[in-house]
């Protein structure tokens, strides 16, 4: 058999993968800094916020709950069904359109500073992992020995940490009662609820405890997008080469210059840049990449890189901000522009989605009514002489309180009769409920075998609804 030649890359395919084509584990270092503070800061209350939002309530019913059995969705209070298509479909659009917005202005800021998978990976099991190894952020630096009651604390801090969240997401799908009434009850008694559960813990394991940091290298196509949502404006965190290079290491000697606007030292020495190539922006990175590389998908913009940079400035006694929250148009000395025909357009987009999703909404916490045909024949000749069409009326009943509905014929040919089986329906918050509606006319008032008549739906003074209906009868009466 020939020996087989395996190419080496030129560089790393990958900032994950090692270049014969194995897992490049990261643990990255901590570097102490001003964004740091600030996104632990942010971490810490957007945790409390995603467990606290499922138990939260507008008018009794929860701020968000995306009931996908029940088929009900509820966004701030408000409840809406399969067939709320347009308001569902605009609402979607305005995510959409809101997060080409966010990215053209702000570029990553969501991966970076507020994503789930960011926030509990950097601020949750990253920490309990630098805990029990014994690193301490301390990143590359060799860890305690790796022993057994150490790998199996972890394990179990993991596990209680992935149950947790498990359940946090879980909540956002289950309405909290159910959930809580599953946590509470033996295994045994719902075995396809707890199965869920443990399911869940699993794959928030698997992604925390050993995917990682692969899940926005790999799985998310938002970094894959930001290369057609981005511009020259966008902020973004880059290195500044014309600054920096020639990098070389070595202490610089101090000297009094200052920064101009954009950061750069006023008078750079002579064939050498401020980059000492310490590499701390590569051993911080949480995603393994080389800031100085330039602009690269793979970076969740979390400004770690920024806070190893200006720590190594101070010490060696250059100006800060040699890596910076910038824009690509900054850094080639054009001035910054927030105005532009992008973000622009993606307002009058947003706005003009926003106001048809407001006016769409009117209606959304409002009773909904249909009128069905009953099963059988579209009609019948009564022994009277009546021609009688068996409907069904459903009710469903969006709002937050329990109403009492009634049926009256408000335009209709003399002599319609209505035969409800309830004088007044009463419908819970929330709730449907169908009951059977009988209409009688007499034969003269059909024409070509058609009759329209006005049907009125109403729950006293809070609800009123005219529906057209028609009604069908023999051709020749």
């Amino acid at each position: 058999m020939a020996n087989l030649t395996v190419l080496q890359p030129d560089a790393p395919v990958l900032s994950t993968l090692n270049r014969d084509g194995t897992r490049r584990w990261l643990k990255p270092r901590v570097s102490q800094g001003v964004f740091l503070t600030a996104r632990r800061a942010v971490a810490y209350v957007l945790i409390l916020v995603f467990t606290l939002v499922p138990f939260l309530k507008i008018s009794g019913r929860p701020v968000l709950l995306l009931d996908v059995v029940r088929r009900e969705f509820t966004f701030f209070g408000v409840t809406f069904l399969p067939t709320d298509t347009i308001l569902l479909a605009l609402l979607m659009l305005a995510i959409f359109v809101g997060v080409f917005l966010v990215t053209a202005l702000l570029g990553r800021a969501w991966c970076g500073w507020a994503c789930p998978q960011t926030v509990y990976l950097e601020f949750v099991y990253r920490p309990i992992e630098r805990l029990v190894e014994g690193t301490l952020g301390r990143g590359g630096r060799r860890a305690a020995a790796a022993t057994a009651p150490r790998a199996i604390l972890k394990a179990l801090l993991y596990f209680v940490v992935s149950f947790y969240l498990a359940n946090t997401f879980l909540a956002y799908f289950v309405p909290v009662e159910e959930l809580l009434e599953w946590v509470r009850r033996s295994p045994i008694e719902h075995p396809g609820s707890f199965g869920l559960v443990l399911v869940t813990t699993g794959a928030m394991l698997f992604n925390f405890a050993y995917f990682r940091e692969q899940t926005c290298v790999l799985a998310c196509p938002y970094g894959r997008f930001q290369s057609v949502l981005l511009d020259p404006s966008s902020l973004i965190i880059s290195y500044d080469a014309a600054r920096g290079e020639p990098r070389a290491k070595g202490r610089r000697p101090k000297r009094d210059v200052r920064s101009d606007e954009q950061g750069r030292s006023a008078a750079p020495r002579a064939g050498l840049g401020d980059c000492v190539d310490c590499g701390l922006c590569v051993i911080t990175c949480p995603t393994g990449i080389d800031i100085r590389d330039g602009l690269q998908m793979e970076c969740v913009a979390c400004a770690q890189c920024i806070d190893a940079c200006d720590d190594v400035m101070r010490r060696v006694g250059l100006p800060t901000g040699l890596i910076r929250y910038t824009s690509q148009g900054a850094l080639a000395g054009k001035p910054a522009r927030v105005l532009r025909p992008r973000v622009l357009l993606y307002s009058a987009i947003l706005a003009v989605l926003v106001t048809a999703m407001m006016l769409a909404a009117r209606g959304a916490a409002q009773p909904e009514i249909k009128i069905l045909r009953g099963p059988g024949l579209p009609y019948a000749r009564m022994p009277d002489g009546m021609i009688a069409n068996n409907l069904r009326l459903r009710i469903q009943n969006r709002t937050d309180q329990t109403l009492r509905f009634s049926v009256d014929a408000v335009d209709a040919p003399a002599g319609t009769q209505l035969d409800f089986d309830v004088e007044r329906l009463e419908v819970a918050a929330g709730r449907a409920r169908e009951e059977p509606l009988l209409i009688r006319i007499p034969p003269t008032a059909l024409h070509h075998g058609k009759c329209d008549v006005q049907l009125r739906v109403s729950a006293g003074e809070r609800y009123s609804r005219t529906i057209s209906y028609r009604l069908l009868g023999p051709e020749h009466p």
